[in-house]
């Protein structure tokens, strides 16, 4: 009777099962949304092993246990846990993608994408033959997609890589797209806002026509009930007004932010000499 226990135990530890950072991730968002309570990551980690096997043995119809315990968390804790917990539910991919520097091909990218949400956008004017954009993408759910996606962008023509595991770029690399263009792009400003719902991304794109070359672009999805975005687009002094007009029958809120000195320290385009 004694060992019965540790019998009953053994046959039960079959494996060890790993998990992400991200995958962690989003077991405090889902212990979060059940039960309105803030695990700590270690105490996470078991829900998250949960959901993998479950997951990958594609369980139903069953009761499974989790052990969910600690509560070694902070506030500050919680920023770093909302940005990869969608990453961690396979309900974001993040890819580094090269377009033509041309006017009119975030509005063709967006297109390619179908129903699938842009759900971050940062890129900075700096070649003119072709730009290099980081660019988050809804997905399904389901690891899968991923690879699907890849390979439908890829069809396209598309230089696309893949940086959804890649550390690097999800700690530092994406806060750092952009900096100065290297040199005056004749460019104005603007900070915008949207109201929070699918396709009013591409709505806005699909109004600007490709008229105007957007040379800046940074816009995160916060699932606030208002998008922000802050815009670069290149034109004459004469033809602010022509797109203000646009942004006005959008129903846009937007605010020119050309003399702002965060972006001229650190945003604007270069003079030869190396000034802002």
């Amino acid at each position: 009777m004694g060992e019965a226990p540790f019998h009953l135990a053994q046959r039960y530890v079959d494996e060890v099962i790993t998990v992400s950072t991200d995958e962690i991730c989003a077991a405090i968002k889902d212990i979060f949304d059940d039960t309105r309570s803030v695990a700590e990551p270690a105490g996470a980690l078991a829900v998250a092993g949960l959901k993998k096997y479950v997951e990958r043995e594609q369980v139903k119809g069953q009761t499974l246990v989790a052990i969910d315990s600690g509560a070694n968390i902070n506030f500050d804790r919680l920023r770093y846990v909302a940005e990869r917990a969608q990453v961690g539910e396979f309900r974001e991919i993040l890819l580094a993608v090269t377009i033509p520097e041309v006017p009119g091909s975030f509005l063709k990218f967006c297109k390619l994408l179908g129903g699938r949400n842009i759900t971050e956008f940062n890129y900075r004017f700096f070649d003119v033959g072709q730009a290099h954009v980081f660019v988050g993408i809804s997905s399904s759910g389901h690891e899968s997609d991923r690879a699907e996606l890849l390979l439908e962008l890829a069809k396209q023509g598309l230089t696309v890589t893949d940086m959804t595991v890649n550390e690097l770029a999800k700690e530092h690399i994406r806060y750092m797209v952009g900096g100065h263009a290297p040199r005056k792009l004749n460019e104005a400003i603007y900070s915008l806002e949207f109201p929070e719902r699918p396709g009013a991304l591409l709505r806005f794109l699909t109004a600007l026509d490709g008229r105007w070359n957007i040379s800046l672009f940074h816009y995160r999805n916060h699932g606030a009930a208002f998008g922000k975005v802050l815009m670069g687009v290149q034109m004459r002094k004469a033809e602010r007004k022509a797109f203000e007009l646009c942004l006005d029958g959008l129903g846009f809120a937007y605010h020119e932010e050309t003399q702002n000195p965060a972006y001229q320290m650190f945003a604007g385009g270069q003079e030869r000499g190396g000034k802002a």
